[in-house]
């Protein structure tokens, strides 16, 4: 089933497809709910482990994360959304991002490229499809995607706020999604921005 932990045998296409039309469907309901703007980031974690059924970090497929990737980062171009990808724990859940971002944020590059089974496909995949990719340590996203239990919500802004959409499951991976909320301030006298909830 595998060499080194890294998938050998070819994914079927119709398994991909799916999971390139489950990942779409789920991140324009997420950004649908999440009302993000032009410039807005939206991370992402994904163990390709999980998502063909296998426990997270034994089975990491590139072609699924690339069927994954696709899917999510089709939408998120379209909508303006900056994509981060949240690399695996063996990278400290570094976050894959383009240049621009990082310095439009004034975040610190750090120095790493992922690979499959040091950082995972997906940050792989990401890494090998951005214009100009860049490893930060740090950020703080307006919304964020889950799946496979990959733990992202280290990289989200406060509040966070979970969201229910139709997609549970991207191929066996569970996914959780959240957006984020202004910080509530004041007492029991405070006027609140209903817009902002």
């Amino acid at each position: 089933m595998s060499v080194n932990g890294t998938a050998n045998k070819t994914m079927e296409a119709e398994f991909l497809a799916e999971v390139r039309e489950s990942a779409a469907q789920a991140v324009k309901e997420l950004l649908s709910v999440a009302a993000l703007e032009n410039g807005d980031i939206l991370v992402v974690g994904c163990s390709s482990s999980e998502v063909v059924g296998e426990t997270i970090g034994t089975f990491s497929s590139k072609e699924t994360a690339q069927a994954v990737f696709e899917g999510i980062y089709t939408v998120t171009n379209e909508q303006g959304i900056f994509l981060a990808a949240q690399c695996c724990e063996h990278l400290n859940r570094a976050l894959i991002v383009e240049k621009e971002l990082a310095k439009r944020e004034k975040w610190d590059v750090v120095n790493v490229i992922p690979q499959p089974k040091a950082g995972g496909s997906f940050a792989t995949t990401a890494y090998e499809s951005f214009c100009e990719p860049v490893a930060v340590e740090h950020i703080k996203a307006q919304a964020g995607m889950d799946i496979g239990n990959t733990l992202i919500g280290m990289h989200l802004k406060e509040v966070a706020v979970p969201v229910r959409i139709s997609i549970s499951h991207i191929g066996n991976a569970p996914i959780v999604c959240a957006r984020t909320r202004a910080k509530f301030v004041g007492g029991s006298r405070a006027v609140y921005d209903e817009a902002l909830l």
